[in-house]
């Protein structure tokens, strides 16, 4: 298999809407599989997205053509185990597919875990499988590297897995591809790497490294360095990139299509990038929490001081405040409702000054 994917997650949208532009999805499509790839990603809660593609491959080409992976959300609006499972009848009526080469266990991590644990989900995917529903059973990840080496000593049963992996956040503190990457490894199973390019941030990252990609080849985007470098780790199946228009697909193509890997100037070069975006001053947290255990007001402090390092970083307040606002979801109150008390800094292993940085958070994303 190439190890160029289809990422179905951002679509290109018609003008001034939400809608799908079908007909420029189709021609995607059609330059992907004629540039000999094969892997398309979606899942039940990509909005649209398995329908779109119901429309743009699955009753435009041969089901042998094309490899096709959908994914069950069960922490999502999920009541019991047959709302979970009505997820995966959904998908396949939405798709038309008649089966799924790849079926994942969506976004595993955290409080979402317990729910394919609890409803014995696992199971269910693999009597799925034996019915030819399913061809291969794994699951997309993000938490820490502990956790990942949790369920897959539970779940040695899983064939495949899902994680983020990209050149900046290989030694992220609160990512930490590559000790996930390490633990995927170490148990054997093939990988499939998801943001890349960091949600599209690699495609602009700051200006120092993209110096430095330019000035070992101008020719060459800046995403491109940020997927061969996903594509060159040992253990990869296949790198997605979640494309939303045809120059991105073109873009990813040229490169991709005869890729053989990374040559040793190559690996240089992206390792100077990591190296001038590691003197970029961030807040230095490294998500251990213990602040948000004694935080009266139960702030989202780690949260915060990563979207802050991100809106530092790519200077994207959308992307930044998308960050911080998954836990605000859960409950917790932002930055700008901090009473000073001071109870965090004195529990802080980094001894970062909260109160202030919480101060210039609320300034710039609140």
């Amino acid at each position: 298999m190439k190890k160029l994917g289809f990422g179905l997650m951002r679509l290109p949208r018609l003008d001034g809407s939400d809608e799908i532009d079908i007909e420029q999805t189709k021609k995607m499509v059609d330059l992907f599989l004629d540039a000999g790839f094969t892997y398309f990603d979606t899942a039940f809660v990509y909005n649209g997205s398995e329908e779109a593609i119901k429309k743009a491959l699955v009753e435009r080409h041969p089901r042998e053509s094309y490899t096709l992976a959908s994914k069950n959300a069960a922490w999502a609006g999920c009541k019991s185990r047959e709302d979970a499972i009505k997820q995966f009848e959904t998908s396949l009526e939405r798709t038309g597919a008649g089966y799924f080469d790849y079926y994942l266990l969506h976004n595993l991590g955290n409080e979402r875990t317990k729910y394919f644990d609890d409803w014995d989900l696992w199971r269910w995917a693999f009597e799925m499988k034996e019915q030819g529903k399913i061809k291969h059973v794994g699951f997309s990840f993000h938490s820490t590297p502990e956790e990942l080496e949790e369920i897959l000593t539970k779940h040695p049963e899983a064939e495949f897995v899902q994680l983020q992996i990209n050149y900046a956040d290989w030694e992220s503190a609160t990512i930490q591809s590559r000790k996930c990457y390490e633990v995927a490894r170490k148990h054997g199973k093939p990988i499939v790497v998801m943001e890349p390019v960091k949600g599209g941030m690699l495609a602009t990252p700051p200006k120092t490294v993209e110096s430095v990609l330019k000035d070992a080849n101008p020719n060459l985007s800046n995403a491109s360095w940020a997927v061969k470098y996903a594509a060159d780790l040992d253990g990869v199946m296949v790198v997605l990139s979640g494309m939303s228009n045809i120059e991105q697909m073109q873009d990813n193509i040229s490169y991709m299509k005869d890729f053989e890997g990374l040559n040793d100037n190559e690996r240089n070069v992206i390792k100077k990038a990591q190296e001038e975006l590691d003197k970029i001053p961030l807040i230095p947290c490294t998500s251990c929490n213990y602040c948000a255990k004694v935080c009266p007001m139960n702030i989202a402090i780690s949260a915060s001081f990563s979207a802050m390092n991100m809106l530092t970083l790519y200077n994207n307040t959308e992307a930044a405040r998308r960050e911080v606002g998954w836990d605000l979801q859960k409950g917790k109150a932002s930055a700008s409702e901090c009473i000073k008390c001071g109870a965090c800094e004195g529990v802080c292993p980094q001894h970062i000054q909260i109160r202030d940085e919480l101060e210039n958070v609320a300034k710039h994303l609140c």
